[in-house]
């Protein structure tokens, strides 16, 4: 059995547990009892309080070296195939947890000015969680790396503050000089601390200020409010948008432009509404495009078919006559 600093166990053969404070060697371990006492115990009649630790089968355990002395700290490591940078093709990521804290975690990349999250969920205390693996080739588009981090016990701790770091990834780190040996990875790997100086007990309080109380009470105060739900109609009607498709109204001139330029801008216009109403959670857009000799609207019509979960229908007669066309933009995940 693999036992780790901060598990919760009970003794086989009597009554009574308490907490692995370190190992003695590799069949002793040091548990501290309720009362504060350091009991030395041997590992086969320790039974380890499951219901007390994260179980995230995608992790694994670190292995602590008896007696020594642990920093609380957490990592985001990269590790190479190889410990030669001219051999090197693929890289792992991950998130490595020298602490006695579980943890909830996102991580993201960078794409464009936004970020994406490609894994999120729960990490125990001293554990390490394989999150990414990629081409070093690829190494550009993978360049920030994004990691947030929320602290918890299931027993009384210190609170901690949460943490979000960017960390920025080049292919000059991959030099001899950055790379460290552990025992836990086969390789030399490049070590990011992203969380270091665990909080003691209550520590965290002096970070409010006077001013930080006084916002406090104002949210409290808005929060009490009593709420006035909408009506439903009322509702979509915030969600809906209206473009006006007519190059007079996108271009303060447009003289000396040919039909198909004029055309071309529309639809460059046409395609940047719809994706913002799709991304924007809209629930219908109208598009004016008028009669003219129809072509705007056969061009609007080949788009749209690119896109099969939108429902397409003309406008309102009434209001537009021939000249628009109407797109409902279902979301299924629409909150009302």
């Amino acid at each position: 059995m693999k036992l780790r600093i901060g598990d919760k166990v009970t003794f086989l053969n009597e009554k009574g547990g308490g907490i692995v404070v370190r190992l003695k060697d590799k069949d002793t371990a040091i548990v501290q009892s309720a009362d504060g006492f350091e009991i030395p115990y041997l590992i086969k009649f320790l039974v380890p309080v499951h219901n007390e630790l994260v179980i995230n089968s995608a992790a694994e355990n670190l292995d602590i070296e008896p007696e020594k002395s642990i920093e609380e700290r957490v990592y985001f490591i990269v590790e190479p195939d190889h410990e030669l940078p001219a051999l090197m093709n693929e890289l792992n990521l991950y998130i490595f947890n020298s602490s006695s804290y579980n943890m909830h975690f996102s991580y993201s990349i960078k794409d464009g000015n936004l970020f994406q999250t490609l894994k999120h969920g729960e990490i125990g205390q001293y554990q390490k969680l394989a999150i990414k693996k990629i081409n070093k080739r690829n190494l550009k588009e993978y360049a920030f790396h994004k990691i947030d981090l929320l602290f918890y016990k299931n027993t009384h701790y210190p609170a901690q503050l949460p943490v979000a770091e960017i960390i920025h990834i080049t292919d000059q780190l991959f030099s001899k000089t950055n790379l460290i040996k552990h025992h836990e990875f086969k390789y030399p790997v490049l070590a990011f601390p992203i969380k270091e100086n665990f909080m003691r007990a209550n520590q965290i309080k002096y970070h409010l200020t006077e001013y930080d109380m006084e916002r406090l009470s104002r949210i409290k105060e808005f929060s009490s409010q009593k709420k006035v739900s909408k009506p439903h109609s009322e509702y979509l009607a915030t969600l809906e948008k209206e473009v006006d498709l007519h190059i007079e109204n996108l271009l303060d001139s447009h003289k000396g432009m040919t039909n198909a330029q004029i055309i071309q801008h529309q639809l460059r216009y046409f395609q940047k509404e719809l994706e913002n109403a799709i991304n924007g959670n809209f629930y219908k857009i109208v598009f004016i495009h008028g009669v003219g000799n129809g072509r705007l609207r056969q061009e609007i019509l080949a788009i749209l078919r690119n896109y099969p979960e939108l429902i397409v229908q003309d406008g309102s007669f009434k209001k537009y006559g021939f000249g628009a066309t109407e797109v409902i933009i279902p979301h299924t995940s629409r909150q009302v």
